[in-house]
């Protein structure tokens, strides 16, 4: 398929409602060069709540080249792994890495769900998170939690303050009292995550991408959220190789939006072959 790239001219003084409805319906990649003083017709953050995928905006003045001195996270990039080619790769990646998991990590799976299901309670743990495009989607971990775990968790932070500010902070608990002594060890490993590999399978889930996040999570991303929904969230990411639950949370943001910027098929690759030891020497584990 032909791409063909589009160079729009736009001043201060010139209408603006037309382009980008173009732009988003024929989703050919897009170039939208900006001349002094045309910033005010994309106030309120119009560009920034679109999906990034077929723009990318640059600044210009009549006097030099064209460059962008504002934020990066202020304008949606494209995110290459929207491109057909992009797409079939990293598909075809998630699809066979997948796949092979599951085959060498069945007597693994097995043996958890033995472990998991010993004090009665459910396999499984769905919990609702918002993937590509803003779509929600029921993402699957085995149970490591007590069955009773929302009651536990509410009762603590009304009487915790300490545990209430680690909550709201980072939206996790270093000394978590829900959690199970096989649940325990299997967040340390990682192992507790196995079952997304049915979400990878089914296309809600992609083995490296950002963090799978709940609807609470989205204001917190501010502007930065068109960048999150034009990827698919992954099991593993840049936030699991670069200290996992001892990065704060904005910088887990950053390194999202990051990845979504810097897309490519070897950098996943790269990702996936780096999970292996932050997994096994447990880097950041909670």
């Amino acid at each position: 398929m032909l791409h063909v790239a589009v160079l729009i001219g736009l001043g201060a003084d010139e209408p603006s409602d037309w382009v980008l409805p173009l732009i988003w319906a024929t989703m050919v990649p897009a170039i939208l060069l900006m001349r002094e003083g045309a910033e005010g017709l994309f106030g309120g953050g119009r560009l920034a709540r679109r999906p990034a995928r077929s723009l990318v905006v640059m600044k210009s003045t009549e006097a030099g080249p064209a460059s962008h001195d504002g934020p990066a996270s202020s304008v949606p990039q494209r995110y290459r792994a929207n491109h057909p080619l992009g797409r079939a790769a990293k598909i075809a990646l998630d699809r066979a890495g997948a796949s092979a998991i599951c085959l060498v990590a069945a007597p693994v799976l097995l043996g958890v769900a033995f472990l998991v299901t010993r004090d009665g309670g459910p396999l499984l743990f769905r919990h609702r998170r918002v993937g590509h495009n803003g779509e929600a989607f029921m993402c699957l971990k085995f149970r490591t939690m007590v069955v009773d775990a929302d009651a536990v968790l509410a009762e603590l932070l009304a009487r915790n303050p300490a545990a209430r500010a680690e909550w709201d902070a980072t939206q996790k608990l270093r000394d978590d009292p829900r959690v199970t002594r096989y649940g325990r060890l299997l967040r340390n490993t990682s192992l507790d995550e196995l079952p997304q590999l049915l979400n990878i399978l089914r296309g809600e889930m992609s083995l490296v991408g950002p963090r799978p996040i709940v609807p609470a999570e989205v204001p917190r991303y501010g502007d930065d959220i068109a960048l999150y929904f034009a990827a698919i969230p992954g099991l593993t990411g840049l936030w699991q190789v670069s200290g996992r639950s001892d990065t704060s949370y904005q910088r887990r943001v950053e390194l999202d939006c990051e990845y979504v910027r810097t897309w490519s098929f070897w950098g996943d690759v790269a990702i996936l072959l780096k999970t292996i030891p932050a997994v096994v020497l447990k880097r950041g584990a909670v």
